[in-house]
């Protein structure tokens, strides 16, 4: 196979080549191969294409931070190849990239399936920190736990071949794009745009997902005009893998009476008509779990530039954390509310977002200016921060010895202490 250019994918055809294109997505830290159970029945009506995300399976580490990006670089390959349109079906992230095509892209996509996969996948936090622990420890922590998220303990225990299979194939994906798909899964949040999705979907959960289960499940099937619900029994996350026939019925089933694609006798070629998107319906009220983690926030003061105070919101969030951002403005009261207001527009939505430096060297800047000031509450999550921006626990301690030089040896050794403390607690995998 000839090297994979970045803006696309590596891939490969299954099926005869005049049947209709079936594309299947994979999860996160998997490869292609997690459909290898479905490929032998699928191919007897459709040609099926499978891809790796970037630095799984062997592919060319181009890590891309964005469902959108990985969507961009799908529909670069298919374009490449020839393939204008076709059905979908993926697993959790390949699942969110399914979503994304119906969405931006529905002339694309004829019909779709989403399985183990959520209109928000957890909080951003959590994947953040995901990303700090792999920064820190590599990838063998999460590649010994990924058998607990995928599998139920009984089929764990009763396959251990295809136990150590999802360990390697976890513990052989490039660090900086696996941190860089868990930064495209913190960022996804599609609850507000379901009605949108116009194309017949199948959503698939296993009852036994611990990760991703039938609650969120319930919430796509709600939120699509045209969805259904199949919750598979006895299967966690990588359901595919856990339950391959019951899947591969559901897909057949699916894709055999959602999508029927016409023979054009003139060409000998299967052609696939454009299905009609249907409307936007109007947005429905969120549900009482939705309502629950949606962030709350508060509105900019008279006087603030409504923009600037969004995108301050937004890169805060990306930076502290929903946690911490929500704690301080659920605290924001007619006293302190304008200086919430305040910090949220001027530091977040100016200073933090000029382009003139990256995150790690504003992290480094800051973590130096605290240290100065003696201000170690603020240094505890803006080491946080630092190690979510991308600095390694070695990279901070540098940043605090240059500082012990300039801002002197008993401030420094306050901040080694607090700092200490915050990187134990972030880097260290749960058991």
């Amino acid at each position: 196979m000839s090297e994979t250019p970045p803006n696309t994918l590596q891939y490969r055809f299954d099926g005869p080549e005049e049947a209709p294109v079936l594309i299947l997505g994979p999860s996160l830290g998997t490869t292609w191969h997690m459909w290898d159970r479905q490929v032998p029945e699928l191919t007897r009506q459709w040609r099926v294409f499978r891809f790796d995300l970037p630095g799984h399976g062997g592919a060319p580490a181009y890590p891309a931070g964005a469902v959108s990006e990985l969507t961009a670089r799908l529909l670069a390959t298919l374009d490449a190849v020839g393939v204008q349109r076709f059905a979908y079906a993926g697993c959790a992230l390949g699942g969110a990239i399914g979503v994304e095509l119906a969405l931006r892209h529905p002339g694309r996509l004829a019909s779709l399936v989403v399985m183990a996969a959520s209109p928000r996948f957890g909080t951003a936090d959590e994947f953040r920190q995901r990303g700090v622990i792999v920064r820190t420890n590599g990838l063998d922590p999460i590649a010994r736990t990924s058998p607990d998220r995928w599998f139920t303990g009984g089929f764990a225990a009763a396959q251990p071949a295809i136990t150590e299979w999802a360990v390697q194939m976890v513990r052989t994906t490039d660090p900086g794009c696996y941190i860089a798909a868990c930064e495209a899964l913190a960022a996804f949040d599609v609850r507000h745009e379901l009605a949108r999705v116009g194309v017949p979907t199948l959503v698939l959960v296993g009852s036994e997902d611990q990760v991703t289960g039938p609650a969120e499940a319930r919430t796509l099937v709600a939120g699509i005009p045209d969805a259904r619900l199949a919750v598979v029994p006895g299967a966690s996350h990588l359901v595919p893998v856990e339950q391959p026939a019951a899947v591969t019925d559901l897909l057949v089933h699916h894709f055999s009476t959602a999508w029927q694609p016409a023979f054009d006798s003139a060409t000998g070629q299967v052609a696939i008509p454009p299905v009609p998107v249907k409307p936007a319906l109007s947005a429905p009220q969120p549900t009482a779990p939705i309502a629950a983690i949606a962030p709350a926030v508060v509105p900019p003061r008279s006087g603030g530039s409504s923009d600037r105070y969004e995108t301050g919101l937004k890169v805060r969030r990306e930076v502290l954390g929903d946690a911490h951002v929500d704690r301080a403005l659920s605290q924001a009261d007619e006293f302190s509310g304008d200086f919430q207001e305040f910090i949220t527009r001027y530091a977040w939505g100016e200073i933090w977002d000029r382009p003139g430096l990256d995150r790690r060297s504003r992290s480094c800047v800051t973590l130096t200016a605290l240290v100065a000031g003696g201000h170690l509450d603020e240094l505890a999550f803006h080491t946080r921060a630092a190690l979510r921006n991308g600095l390694t626990p070695d990279e901070i301690k540098e940043v605090l010895l240059q500082a012990a030089v300039y801002c002197g040896v008993p401030a420094a050794n306050s901040a080694f202490r607090v700092a200490q403390r915050v990187i134990r607690e972030e880097t260290t995998p749960a058991e």
